[in-house]
């Protein structure tokens, strides 16, 4: 069986990354017993500047693309249906602030050397989107920790400290190098960027024909 690696470029503030994780759980169940993926996920910051308190989403939304509060209410609804169809708890999503999450990031690559990563991105996408909680808040992410079985204690030092800083940072500027600069980002055996949430039919066909790549080369 072909082995493919999948990195994973996200933000736990992107709607999109939920969904588009989302999509590749179905591409996987699809190739099950066909290619393996080793999933890694890689930070990205939406609102690098932002100041702890964090912004109102719609007036976020708003004035970073310059639309008015129904358009933008109105997209966000349509991704909530887009989410939720897909068995995601977006119900808190029009309650959310726009937060800086490097906090997040931090404790994040903390959780993939006890290899819970991915267990605690969820939890925390529904942290963020489904009861509208600040996803870098040491306290929630002491909380959400807890609940995927990792020890609270030493995530909340972690997210109240500078751990981690310097591996965040190298990595959100390797895949920027990379020319990500738009989350969802997966990067196929480090060669093949498929930017966005792409749907499940686009990326088996996308492992595929990776998978095949490495089989005949």
């Amino acid at each position: 069986m072909q082995k493919v690696r999948i990195d994973l470029v996200s933000d736990v503030a992107c709607p999109w990354c939920a969904i588009g994780y989302r999509r590749l759980e179905q591409a996987l169940e699809v190739l099950a017993g066909e290619i393996e993926v080793e999933l890694v996920w890689q930070p990205f910051e939406l609102n690098r500047d932002m100041p702890p308190e964090g912004e109102p989403i719609l007036e976020h939304l708003c004035r970073k693309y310059g639309k008015d509060a129904a358009t933008m209410e109105q997209s966000q609804r349509e991704i909530m249906a887009a989410a939720e169809a897909l068995g995601l708890n977006f119900r808190g999503a029009l309650e959310r602030r726009a937060n800086n999450t490097f906090a997040a990031h931090r404790v994040l690559a903390w959780a993939g050397t006890q290899h819970q990563e991915t267990a605690l991105q969820l939890a925390l996408f529904e942290a963020y989107f489904g009861e509208a909680k600040n996803p870098a808040d040491p306290l929630v992410l002491r909380e959400k920790a807890i609940e995927v079985g990792l020890d609270g204690d030493t995530v909340e030092a972690i997210a109240r400290s500078d751990q981690y800083t310097e591996e965040v940072r190298e990595a959100e500027q390797r895949f920027m190098d990379m020319g990500v600069s738009a989350v969802p980002g997966f990067i196929l055996d480090g060669r093949y960027l498929i930017s966005g949430a792409q749907p499940a039919d686009v990326l088996v066909d996308a492992l595929r024909q990776v998978a095949e790549e490495n089989a005949s080369g």
